[in-house]
């Protein structure tokens, strides 16, 4: 075989597995989605309950309650029915399905209005709304190609399930349903926010539709010369107007992005600096420009390893205002050592505070507060170094952790240096045994290079 036969088996092969001939059913396509779009009678209600099921999902922050919900939804037949009418020239399908859509839409909003209204569950955390509140790019692909498989879906001959996956691809119920919540508590971010969702979903849902339906040759209707060339520019005006905010909140996104994983890396390069250990680190990037707060423990930063570390940090694109420095844990071992020094100093004059029986029951109360903050730091080590004599030096402290989406705890650091130093094996060991020892799983082992 030849080069020029190659490129002929080629083509012929490729027209085969592309042609849509003979699994389209153009006129049957046509009728279906016509019928689809009239909203009225039990649709009405069947429309009603999937609002509230997808309010109660979003409500309680349950994804599969939110799937079901956009399964059960008739809310896309009108906004394909406009995207057939547009490719078509039919002005009546076009305002009927814009009459139905609308229809759809107040009803939407008032269920969901009133469920958000009448609810007595309180949302904390509400991420399956949050998500529906910042629109990107990405909603507009999502849309469109969602859009390009429903109506291929509709005009082929034997249908299948590609639907279903389409109305919990493209989303539009609860985008409906965060505005309801947002309108229920005067809530405007939120419900601008999912408005504009809603509306890119719509128009790109009917933009993949009109595409479609001219590629694959549906019968127009005639009208006057010069009215559907209008009706074309007006629709690429709109799309353009509702493309625009959607590549800015994209960018944010991966902006977002790229600051976490620069914060992760960080982080894990730069987990000790002298002698003072990040243990622990959050992000936060409600605000511009974007925060890095680092949890340190061990010895107070200097100025000097200050510096050094805006430095490093500078390396990942982190500059020096984005980092904010907590040292608790450092502030606690002071307060230790000034306790020590308190004991050693009582027991050096007990004869004397014998006599002043008020400053001893003063000092003892004291004394009593700062004994749950010590540690027993000798007998750990002892005990460390009867099993691994290589270690040279020990120090524990406590300090605090918070991990997501819990309360702040307390964990136990301890930092010790061994000459040869221990393997990461044995330093795990280390850790393990002291989480038994000292009744607290959370401690963090720190070795000294």
């Amino acid at each position: 075989m030849n080069k020029k036969q190659f490129v002929e088996h080629a083509r012929a092969f490729f027209r085969e597995q592309l042609s849509l001939t003979d699994y389209i059913d153009v006129k049957a396509a046509d009728l279906n989605i016509r019928n689809n779009i009239v909203f009225r009678g039990p649709n009405v209600y069947i429309l009603f309950v999937a609002i509230v099921i997808a309010s109660v999902g979003l409500n309680v922050n349950s994804i599969p309650v939110i799937i079901g919900a956009m399964l059960i939804s008739p809310l896309m037949s009108p906004i394909i029915g406009f995207g057939l009418g547009l490719g078509t020239n039919d002005t009546d399908l076009l305002l009927q399905s814009l009459k139905n859509l609308g229809i759809m839409f107040g009803i939407s909003l008032l269920a969901s209005t009133l469920y958000f209204l009448v609810t007595p569950l309180e949302t904390d955390n509400p991420t399956e709304l949050l998500a529906r509140t910042n629109p990107s790019i990405y909603d507009v692909l999502i849309a469109f190609f969602g859009g390009v498989a429903g109506i291929l879906e509709l005009s082929r001959k034997e249908k299948g399930t590609v639907l279903s996956g389409v109305a919990i691809a493209t989303a539009l119920m609860p985008p409906l349903c965060t505005v309801g919540y947002g309108i229920a508590n005067w809530n405007w971010t939120y419900a601008s926010g999912a408005l504009y969702l809603f509306f890119i979903n719509c128009i790109f849902i009917a933009l993949a539709t009109y595409l479609i339906v001219r590629y694959l040759h549906f019968p127009k209707v005639a009208e006057k010369e010069g009215k559907s060339y209008k009706r074309l520019v007006t629709s690429v005006l709109l799309i353009l107007v509702v493309l625009v905010p959607s590549f800015f909140t994209a960018y944010n996104i991966v902006l977002e992005n790229r600051f976490y994983i620069a914060s992760r890396h960080f982080v894990k390069e730069n987990q000790s600096i002298g002698g003072t250990y990040i243990y622990d680190y959050t992000t936060d990037i409600s605000e511009k420009p974007y925060k890095i707060v680092l949890r340190l423990a061990g010895e107070t930063l200097s100025n000097d390893a200050r510096a050094e570390l805006y430095t490093r940090a500078e390396k990942y694109g982190i500059t020096h205002n984005q980092i904010v420095f907590q040292e608790d844990a450092t502030i606690e071992v002071r307060r230790l050592n000034e306790t020590e020094m308190l004991k050693d100093w009582i027991a050096s004059n007990e004869q004397q505070l014998l006599q002043r029986d008020d400053s001893i029951r003063s000092l003892r109360a004291q004394l009593d507060n700062y004994e749950a903050l010590i540690l027993p730091s000798e007998q750990i080590a002892a005990e460390l170094r009867s099993q691994w004599p290589s270690i040279s030096d020990i120090a524990l402290t406590r300090g605090a952790q918070m991990p997501a989406g819990k309360a702040t705890e307390e964990v136990i650091l301890v930092f010790l240096q061994s000459n040869p130093q221990l393997s990461s094996d044995d330093v795990t060991r280390i850790q393990n045994w002291l989480s038994v020892r000292l009744q607290n799983e959370h401690v963090l082992v720190f070795q000294h290079e």
